[in-house]
């Protein structure tokens, strides 16, 4: 018989542990798929984090563009606790009195479409992946989908296989077949790659994990058009655009377009894990009870009071309108550093989404900005990605101006 070898430690941390001795429970209990020598944070409130030795961090990450609100936004907070303490979770056998209420608010919002949902960007990406193939296959057996360089639509097979940036499935393959990569923002090239079994062009409105790339209009209202001529499907990947983040509530708002259908993610429950994708009412029609598609966790009542919460607090603390005022005053700032600091050869992107292109000093400068407490992003080829909070303050704009100034210098 085999005998079960014990594990080579046993960790019997103190009521407060160090730094340390979680780095080293991490190494010996977790996949190491993170770089786990960042700070160890252990609290958040609005654009601030703390972490365990004590230092304060302002924070333009927001959990990657998760926590759009603030860390511990209280509205959201409370309804969370209310809903915990009631019921958190029936499985979608049942109908749960959350879920139907936030699906209309974000139809009214988004397209007047349907809405299912998820719990992760890429599920919801799945989702509309899935759709696509079912609508081409009802309109002759048209399976493909269009994608671009650059983009990022998650890490299950199919989003890694949609996902313009090789480097993410390396070992992985053989892909899965079914997605055509063109250039971003070259129409011709899309129009070259429609073949008859072409059912469906998928993008982001801003390539932020490529490098914050926004898609010009031309590109985004040519796309519409070339998909109305063509009879083909759009679908946008709002998963880190949506919910407020470019200044519009979802971003294909500021193209006005409109599309088949789009995901949204991230920001949707403010820390819990919430997603959903939005069909047109004709490709809604597409789906049937307990066949086509499904999910465990998705839209539980849970998630979707923060969701509520979520969509409370754009409806009553002017958000968008803030995201307006402090995206133009923090891009102001940065491109005056770009005159004083020639390490910056551009800056780029919508709202409170913002890239600036570095030369050769990303790690040190991204270092240093945290070492002098400001924490940022990276994006793509040497780009530094900033993502405040959608309630960031003016103060705060010009904390992290100064911060990056200094760390430039």
């Amino acid at each position: 018989m085999t005998r079960l070898r014990p594990p080579k430690k046993r960790f019997l941390l103190p009521m407060t542990p160090s730094s340390e001795e979680i780095r080293a429970l991490y190494r010996d209990a977790m996949v190491p798929t993170y770089n786990f020598s960042a700070p160890i944070m252990v609290r958040g409130e609005g654009s601030r984090l703390w972490d365990l030795e004590g230092r304060e961090y302002l924070d333009f990450t927001t959990g990657i563009s998760v926590c759009s609100l603030g860390h511990c936004h209280p509205r959201v907070a409370q309804a969370i606790a209310r809903q915990a303490s009631t019921l958190m979770h029936c499985s979608n056998i049942f109908c749960n009195l959350n879920a139907p209420r936030l699906a209309m608010q974000l139809s009214q919002k988004g397209i007047q479409g349907k809405v299912f949902f998820a719990n992760s960007g890429a599920e919801a990406n799945e989702g509309m992946i899935k759709t696509a193939r079912l609508w081409g296959s009802r309109h002759g057996e048209r399976h493909e989908i269009i994608v671009f360089h650059t983009s990022f639509h998650g890490r299950t097979l199919a989003t890694l296989a949609a996902t313009g940036q090789p480097v993410f499935r390396q070992g992985m393959e053989p892909d899965m077949p079914g997605f055509v990569t063109v250039p971003y923002n070259d129409l011709e090239a899309v129009e070259k790659a429609i073949t008859p079994h072409t059912c469906a062009i998928l993008l982001e409105p801003v390539q932020a994990e490529g490098g914050v790339f926004p898609a010009t209009p031309a590109f985004l209202q040519g796309l519409r058009q070339l998909c109305d001529q063509k009879k083909l499907l759009l679908l946008l990947d709002e998963v880190q655009t949506g919910m407020g983040r470019t200044g519009s509530f979802f971003c294909f708002q500021q193209y006005d377009i409109r599309p088949d259908a789009f995901s949204t993610a991230k920001a949707l429950g403010n820390g819990i894990p919430l997603a959903c994708f939005q069909l047109s009412q004709e490709l809604a029609q597409l789906h049937q009870p307990g066949l086509t598609h499904g999910s465990t966790f998705g839209g539980n009542p849970l998630s979707t009071a923060a969701g509520l919460a979520v969509m409370e607090a754009f409806h009553q603390e002017n958000i968008l309108e803030n995201v307006r005022i402090q995206g133009a005053a923090l891009r102001h700032g940065l491109e005056e550093l770009q005159k004083k600091h020639p390490v910056i050869r551009e800056v780029r992107g919508l709202g409170l989404l913002l890239g600036i292109q570095l030369d050769d000093a990303l790690p040190d400068t991204v270092a240093k900005c945290r070492e002098k407490g400001l924490l940022t992003l990276t994006a793509g080829k040497g780009v530094m990605r900033l993502l405040p909070s959608l309630k960031v303050t003016s103060q705060e704009v010009q904390t992290a101006l100064a911060i990056l100034d200094e760390a430039l210098s």
